[in-house]
């Protein structure tokens, strides 16, 4: 049989076929000795082949792991040089941003904008909880979104508290499988109930130690919101280690940077400290941003302090 990954629990898998049957099944065992450097070898999205199990009603094996069309990754916490999955077969991935409680790292940011462009899967960026926001701090978050919107990314401002305010998302995700993201707190589960209320997703209150949000997604799950939407959503992530994408690969990634590629003065410039950098021009005419370059440096040095 075939099915979809819906959720993982670390061993078991809740898989749903075409005809709507679920199975909850584990992984046959040559699935872990293939040697892939990932810690999760099946993920939320997965397509899969599983055999039911003799004397149960809902238990099976998963035999085979049909081919991807992409995926998302992270870095293991735990194993150094692994990589997490975090969701398979993506039509957008939808990041969700909030200026404060908690705070958004811009580093954190463009990183899952550096995953998605690593596979061209589109981005949506929602600046979360503007009801909060004070004039000086709004504007701020305006302009970020300008930034962003001039750079070729869909930007929305927003409250997930407010149906109203976001309901012109409904269309736009319409037949797509959303991967949607953001650090704990920010407002994801708000925005999948205001999006579908029958779910009545946990929802937690920022804790006030250091202002960061409370984990209320354990295992990454995937929900049917109806209009053949399939949302994918994630436990809270502080962190986002880049994989897969090699040092001399990831100014590609960054659009700004990309469109300059070939006008540097040495055809392998890693646009850090080389005379006649055509990049390093740009930061300095006020062309590319300081953060979007600081979050290059970063990536490139393969900083993991994104806190």
């Amino acid at each position: 049989m075939e099915g979809t990954v819906y959720r993982s629990t670390g061993s078991w898998y809740d898989i749903k076929t075409i005809e709507g049957l679920y199975y909850n099944c584990r992984l046959k065992g040559k699935l872990k000795l293939k040697g892939l450097k990932v810690t999760n070898p099946v993920a939320v999205g997965d397509l899969v082949r599983f055999e039911p199990e003799e004397n149960t009603l809902d238990q099976g094996i998963i035999s085979d792991i049909l081919p991807r069309k992409n995926y998302l990754v992270r870095k293991s916490v735990h194993k150094t040089e692994h990589a997490h999955l975090i969701a398979c077969n993506i039509d957008y991935v939808l990041v969700i941003f909030t200026l404060d409680q908690p705070k958004t790292s811009l580093g954190f940011l463009d990183r899952v904008l550096v995953s998605a462009e690593a596979f061209r899967i589109p981005t949506l960026i929602l600046f979360n909880k503007i009801d909060l926001l004070d004039k000086e701090s709004l504007d701020y978050v305006t302009e970020l979104a300008d930034l962003y919107t001039e750079l070729g990314y869909e930007t929305a401002l927003g409250s997930a508290l407010d149906p109203n305010s976001i309901s012109f998302l409904l269309e736009k995700l319409k037949n797509k499988t959303i991967l949607i993201t953001g650090h704990s707190g920010v407002g994801k589960s708000t925005f999948l109930n205001s999006l579908s209320p029958d779910l009545d997703l946990a929802t937690s209150e920022i804790s006030s130690f250091a202002n960061k949000g409370v984990h209320t997604t354990t295992f990454a799950e995937m929900f049917d919101l109806g209009h053949g939407i399939k949302l994918i959503d994630t436990p809270g992530i502080k962190e986002l280690g880049i994989m897969e994408i090699a040092q001399d690969e990831l100014s590609h990634y960054f659009p700004e940077l990309r469109e300059r590629l070939g006008q540097c003065k040495f055809h392998n410039c890693k646009h850090i400290s080389e005379p006649s950098c055509a990049i390093k021009k740009a930061i300095e005419e006020g062309e590319i941003s300081y953060t979007r370059y600081n979050s290059y440096l970063s990536m490139y040095g393969g900083e993991d302090n994104r806190k």
